[in-house]
């Protein structure tokens, strides 16, 4: 008979990746060990090894878990705003949301996917392609017709956009909810309009 799932399952699984992603991403994924984070968890080795079987594996649900719901938040909010620009201002936001707290994530997403092998690769690289697909078709549904339709500058003002996110998430770490949304609607503005799309705030 298969062992019964207990009613905290998931909740423990959630405090293990939490705990893993600081981990490794503080003491380095190579120098790290499963028996580290079992005691950083404040759990048995025998414990962590009943949720993964390796170290491999809680790499992979940590990016995995992080890159899917974020996939899925932008989803969302892509199919509930029927307007273009404000369905891209609210993607931006969500984005910036989600970054909060999520530094140890983005280093393991930065040094450590790589590691993965490639198969598990391809569906974490599969989540990333595809944000970037609905931010790029966002902004293509706002940019002149010329622009739209050349792939290769989409590329280049998407991954801008992407650049510009990114930069605020290092340098605002603990920016409020409000800041991040007031951001998201500055980056969506200098990218649609240039300087004349920025607000000034009071």
């Amino acid at each position: 008979m298969a062992r019964p799932i207990a009613a905290d399952h998931e909740e423990k699984r959630e405090h293990i990746l939490l705990t893993a992603a600081r981990v490794f991403a503080e003491g380095g994924y190579d120098r790290a060990s499963m028996a580290s984070v079992a005691r950083a968890c404040g759990i048995s080795k025998a414990l962590i090894y009943h949720y993964y079987e390796g170290k491999e594996a809680l790499l992979f649900d940590i990016l995995d878990v992080h890159l899917k719901r974020l996939r899925d938040r932008i989803r969302t909010v892509e199919a509930a705003e029927a307007e273009a620009r404000p369905r891209l201002v609210a993607m931006l936001r969500v984005i910036l949301r989600d970054y909060e707290g999520a530094d140890h994530k983005h280093q393991l997403q930065m040094n450590a996917l790589a590691t993965l092998p490639a198969e598990s690769q391809a569906v974490l690289k599969d989540y990333q392609r595809d944000m970037v697909h609905r931010v790029s078709s966002a902004l293509a549904a706002l940019a002149p017709e010329a622009l739209a339709q050349n792939n290769a500058r989409m590329r280049d003002v998407t991954m801008s956009v992407f650049g510009m996110l990114n930069w605020f998430h290092m340098w605002q770490p603990h920016a409020s909810p409000g800041e991040r949304d007031d951001y998201a609607a500055l980056v969506a503005g200098l990218a649609l309009d240039g300087l004349n799309g920025v607000r000034i705030v009071p």
